[in-house]
């Protein structure tokens, strides 16, 4: 199996989903058209896709590291250490936030993807404190 169809597929996989897949949700999804991949392939492949810079990896608290394609613009996520939902949010809402930590602390955040973690709205009435 070439690994240049198999990055390919695992492009196109993510990029349909707009979502953020475990490698072996991403596994699980080509198989209808890659039935010979096997797990493995799928990790390598991962692994020099992020090398890349085509997709990024994340821990959000799921016990597995997450994939998603890297886009043109830098976001970030608020992910509900509750129920698990992540809320995309934009780059610019940020800005503010590394500005400050510029001008306190003389230095310059360079990453285009924060991940914060809380409760959503709806977990935040469960729980205590």
């Amino acid at each position: 199996m070439r690994s240049s169809s198999v990055n390919q597929t695992i492009l196109r996989t993510l990029a349909q989903d707009q979502t953020h897949l475990t490698a072996r949700q991403i596994y699980e999804r080509i198989q209808e058209n890659l039935p010979a991949v096997n797990p493995s392939t799928v990790y390598r492949s991962l692994e020099r896709l992020a090398e890349a810079g085509k997709v990024s990896v994340s821990d959000m608290g799921v016990g597995a590291a997450v994939y998603e394609t890297v886009e043109n613009e830098p976001h970030h996520h608020l992910v509900c250490q509750a129920c698990g939902q992540v809320t995309t949010i934009h780059h610019e809402t940020v800005q503010t936030l590394f500005a400050a930590i510029a001008q306190t602390h003389d230095f310059q955040v360079v990453t285009n993807h924060l991940i914060l973690f809380g409760y959503c709205s709806r977990c935040q009435e469960n729980v205590e404190g």
